[in-house]
């Protein structure tokens, strides 16, 4: 059967509250983590469903931003062209929004022939009118790889005295100082690592001080008008107190918006120039009436949801871009600004892949409501907030499972018991409800808490929203507790239909409230109640929901037969936190290392697993087994020589280029050549202490790739139980016993007990004469490298 086709666009409608939502255009450099996912399409999300839910015509615009040096870097690091990271993360990132269940009008991206077309000819008339100067800059020039270099392709020494870390050239990320290429000390080409020369290069520049006096007037009236969050008139003030400069618009570039300029033909737009105009054309994409929506802004609304580090871009840059113009643009009158959402004992980092990303939120089981209830409710509205895994599970298990879960099924499950012990799933009636007290008092409260709702979601602030629906179902308990239904039941059956009834209401009511912050709960509560989502799903004036608000008991119609009632969330247990901290501990590339080394372990143990090792001594020919039966196959012998350990000498040692938890070794293990090894070892080991060292290595694994560098053995290393002190030892005396070895780089291994072991020399195995039988291996991961008892090296 073949899908019906998807509906037509929306466009704006005479004499309606109109509104235009946009989030920060992601970027196609990797998968978005949990503060990108809060701190934009998540929000914008959240505030265009209440929209939906209130009856307003809203459309809700976003896409992937594609162009840039990130993307370029991207493609070097990923040995690929720009397209096909763009279409590769482009894909990636629709899936994790999906599963998120954020529900776009239209998710685009910014390579498409609209972007072009929009781009030009807003360049064309900043150029009319005379906006638009050109001059000469500096810039560092590689000549092997004979082009200009792009901040992020420079590499060197922070040039503050006081801190001198590695930065990239446009921040080091160390003390936050904004950089120039041009002032690291000691710059590298990243691609190539030559040093680079300073040459000319000429560039276009938008006027940004000859338009201060259109943009101050825009942003002293709109930021009233439109509510703006504090700490995105803050951000914008401190731009505008430090004086505004010529901003450059072009950069010397393949992967961009090709500027339509003979003297610049060979340059793109700078992404930030180019990026907040990506949505414009992903409306272009979306209808071709798109200037319906943005040149009108008399009856079109544009409320903007981003993190505090985009908010100049939004409110000086793209704003003064279409002031330019001259023509009659929809600006911004709402932007909705997030803080940073922090992982644990850390920051979120897309660059570095640190903290929990979109694809690891599905793989962890946790339903999709959860994690949107979790991300809203610590929202970083105001300050930075801090995701821990045991939150998580606190809000679960006590204001999900405890709280609203408990609540709803409560009231459903006794709605659904058979007569006698209940309603037969059929919705009692419940004449003269105001009367009642109880139920009066109560129903006051609930009304107080949809106003107080209503008045947080129209000034965006989604978090105090959230908290007020959840504060219906805390009173709904409490409701149920005070009433002692199970007792009116027996003894008034009137009393006892109209706190069901009312509590009935009050789910429904739950369900539309919590709709924009839970959508897939939502759906189930209204399927619980056999209630179309459909037909059923709206909180408008128009439909007098606001007002039914005062009554709950009028929501659900006496008669109706409701559906059968199922538990909605479920316990999250200390041991599933537990595995959650550990699984997502560290970056993406070390996670990938682990998985990789666990894998590897897998199968070594998957060998020896039923397998007895060779003792040495000669084959004992196997009895028997009474009644007749066949004699046991003869297990394998296999020696330690199998695990080709060797002492090593580490020539040289030094920090990957592209992890910073990573070392790169050059370790002599008596071959021709050095072998090179990749290591986490440096929040463990100074790098000082890493070089002309013997360490024990394991030599016959398969080489891994990791960030770029292929490993060609494992350093074995020793740590305390807890893991939070390593060390480095080479076995040169016996009384060292391998039991198991951590090495921080590739995950625990698990290595053979060796009942004795002989001096080994640099480059030399361990003699085959050192054997181990099968009982001597350990079950489990985590056993460090520790010291023979000293019982057991008297033996030896």
């Amino acid at each position: 059967m073949a899908s019906s086709p998807p509906p037509p666009p929306k466009l704006p409608i005479p004499g309606r509250r109109n509104i235009l939502i946009t989030s920060a255009l992601p970027y196609v450099n990797n998968v978005p983590h949990l503060g990108n996912i809060i701190g934009c399409v998540l929000s914008a999300d959240v505030f265009a469903r209440y929209c939906r839910l209130r009856g307003y015509n809203a459309i809700y615009i976003c896409g992937t931003d594609e162009y840039g040096t990130a993307t370029e870097t991207k493609a070097m690091e990923e040995k690929c062209t720009p397209k096909e990271i763009c279409d590769k993360y482009h894909a990636i990132h629709s899936e994790v929004y999906k599963w998120f269940n954020i529900k776009f009008d239209k998710f685009g991206r910014t390579s498409s022939p609209e972007q072009t077309e929009v781009c030009h000819a807003i360049f064309h008339k900043l150029m009319e009118n005379n906006w638009l100067t050109e001059n000469t800059m500096q810039q560092l020039y590689c000549d092997t790889c004979q082009r200009f270099l792009a901040d992020r392709l420079v590499e060197g020494t922070c040039p503050n005295k006081v801190c001198n870390a590695a930065a990239r050239g446009d921040q080091c990320e160390t003390c936050s100082t904004l950089l120039n290429p041009t002032e690291l000390i000691d710059p590298k080409c990243k691609v190539c690592k030559n040093t680079p020369r300073v040459r000319d290069t000429d560039h276009l520049f938008l006027e940004l001080p000859l338009l201060k006096d259109k943009l101050v007037n825009y942003i002293n009236a709109t930021s009233v008008a439109g509510m703006w969050s504090q700490n995105a008139i803050q951000a914008t003030n401190a731009w505008l107190k430090e004086g505004l400069k010529p901003r450059c618009i072009t950069r010397d570039l393949k992967w961009g918006v090709p500027v339509p300029h003979d003297k610049y033909k060979d340059k793109v737009f700078y992404v930030w120039f180019d990026a907040p105009i990506g949505y414009v054309s992903i409306t272009a994409s979306y209808t071709p009436d798109w200037e319906k929506w943005w040149k009108d802004p008399d009856n079109v609304e544009l409320f903007q949801f981003m993190g505090k580090d985009n908010v100049p871009f939004h409110t000086i840059m793209f704003p003064s871009t279409l002031l330019g113009t001259g023509e009659k643009w929809t600006m911004m009158k709402t932007i909705s600004v997030t803080e940073y959402l922090n992982y644990e004992a850390g920051k979120f980092s897309k660059s570095k892949g640190i903290g929990v990303f979109g694809n690891d939120a599905k793989d962890t089981n946790v339903p999709p409501e959860v994690w949107r209830y979790y991300l809203l409710m610590n929202r970083p509205e105001a300050s930075d907030t801090l995701f821990t895994w045991a939150d998580l599970q606190a809000k679960l298990n006590s204001e999900l499972l405890n709280n609203l879960g408990n609540f709803i099924n409560r009231v459903l499950s006794f709605v659904a018991k058979p007569a006698g012990a209940g309603y037969g799933s059929i919705v009692p009636d419940a004449p003269n409800a105001e009367s009642h007290p109880l139920t009066k008092a109560y129903a006051e409260k609930a009304s107080k808490w949809v106003e107080q709702y209503l008045d947080a979601m129209e000034k965006v602030k989604l978090k105090q929203g959230l908290k007020c629906a959840m504060a219906i179902s805390s009173d709904g308990n409490a409701y149920l507790q005070e009433s002692q239904f199970w007792k009116l039941y027996k003894e008034d059956s009137a009393a006892c239909a109209i706190v069901m009834k009312t509590s009935l209401g009050l789910v429904y009511l739950l369900a539309c409230l919590l709709e924009p912050f839970m959508p897939s709960l939502s759906e189930e509560v209204l399927r619980q109640l056999n209630l179309s989502p459909e037909e059923n799903l709206s909180f408008s004036e128009e439909k007098g929901e606001i007002t039914k608000a005062k009554s709950p008991w009028d929501f659900v119609p006496a008669g109706h037969k409701i559906g059968k009632p199922v538990p909605l969330f479920k316990e999250l247990k200390d041991e599933e936190v537990a595995l959650h901290r550990e699984k997502y501990a560290g970056s993406q590339a070390e996670r990938s290392l682990k998985a990789a080394a666990d894998a590897e372990a897998s199968k070594v143990a998957n060998k020896l697993k039923g397998t007895k090792l060779s003792d040495g001594g000669p084959k004992k020919e196997q009895k028997k087994q009474s009644g007749g039966s066949k004699s046991k196959t003869a297990e394998a012998d296999i020696t330690v020589a199998k695990l080709d350990i060797r002492v090593g000498l580490i020539r040289k040692a030094e920090k990957h280029p592209d992890a910073d938890s990573l070392y790169v070794e050059e370790i002599d293990v008596g071959e021709d050549t050095p072998r090179t090894v990749v290591s986490g070892l440096v929040k463990f080991i100074p790098l000082e202490e890493m070089q002309n060292r013997k360490v024990c290595v394991l030599c016959n694994l398969k080489p891994v790739a990791m960030r770029g560098i292929k490993s060609h053995a494992m350093v074995l290393a020793a740590s305390n139980e807890d893991h939070t002190k390593v060390r480095l030892s080479w076995w040169s005396h016996q009384n060292l016993l391998p039991w198991g070895s951590v090495s921080p780089s590739l995950g625990t291994r698990e290595i053979p007990r060796l009942p004795s072991v002989a001096r080994a020399r640099r480059g030399r195995s361990w003699p085959p004469s050192c054997t181990a039988t099968a009982s001597s291996w350990r079950a489990t991961k985590t056993c460090p490298l520790q010291p023979r008892p000293e019982s057991a090296r008297s033996r030896q």
